[in-house]
């Protein structure tokens, strides 16, 4: 697939600085001189794309590399908008990147956003160190409530993979999610209307990952709880009173060990 945009950050005078930066139809980077505080040094990178969504057909293929010792954000200025497939043309973005040592990649996008009938592929290849940090953040919406479309389009797919530098899986996932099964997207999602991924890796995340595994735990103890009748000292549950969460989340520890 023909490079549509590639970023190079690298130390420049002791700050992460963009030596490189290409971008061509239908992807536009934007690189503010100012985001985030002052004394921060970080570079902050906003993709968009003409039209302000993906066309059916359209392929998006970017090519990252993060110097050692450098923060890199990067997002988005609004949702990413997959409009309606021409018959079975699918939408596809690749992010390949490079996180050198001592490096921190933040990915945080605003959610992508399928139109009815849309399909849409992505995937995110990520090469790292043993002392690189990336944080991503891959999460998509139901579609447009507003124009009462809920799980109405007909492909999702999203693939992260993460390998050491010897070329070695670290973490490998897809999401799947097609119209043409056994039963409709809609009804498979019970009502929940967003699905989120995040991950921390890195030793600079350390103390990020144990707080939210702690909190992860506590709150869905706290949506799961079943309300108990006492009866003779004997504590029985009854399935009637259990109420749907409002949200489900879940927490997994991956990578080699320190």
């Amino acid at each position: 697939m023909e490079r549509t945009g590639k970023v190079v950050v690298e130390k420049v005078g002791g700050k992460s600085t963009v030596t490189r930066c290409f971008s061509k139809y239908p992807l536009k980077f934007i690189v503010p001189s100012k985001a985030g505080p002052c004394k921060t040094d970080s570079v902050w990178i906003y993709s968009l794309t003409y039209g302000g969504g993906i066309v059916s057909g359209d392929s998006i293929s970017c090519e990252f590399e993060i110097g050692d010792g450098c923060t890199t954000v990067f997002t988005t200025q609004a949702s990413t908008k997959v409009y309606k497939s021409v018959g079975s043309r699918c939408s596809a973005q690749f992010l390949e990147v490079t996180v050198g040592s001592d490096a921190l990649l933040a990915i945080l996008p605003d959610p992508v956003t399928c139109f009815s009938t849309a399909r849409y592929s992505q995937k995110q290849v990520f090469r790292v160190l043993l002392d690189s940090n990336l944080v991503i953040v891959d999460w998509f919406t139901s579609g447009r409530h507003e124009s009462g479309e809920k799980w109405d389009f007909d492909l999702y797919k999203s693939t992260n993979n993460i390998f050491l530098d010897d070329n070695q899986p670290l973490f490998l996932d897809t999401v799947l999610l097609e119209q043409q099964s056994i039963s409709p997207i809609t009804e498979r999602m019970r009502g929940y209307q967003v699905i989120a991924m995040i991950i921390l890796l890195g030793p600079k995340l350390k103390h990020i990952q144990s707080e939210v595994q702690e909190n992860v735990k506590r709150m869905m103890s706290e949506q799961l709880h079943i309300p108990f009748t006492g009866l003779s000292g004997c504590a029985q549950s009854n399935s009637r009173h259990f109420t749907k969460p409002s949200f489900i989340a879940s927490c997994s520890v991956f990578g080699p060990k320190p």
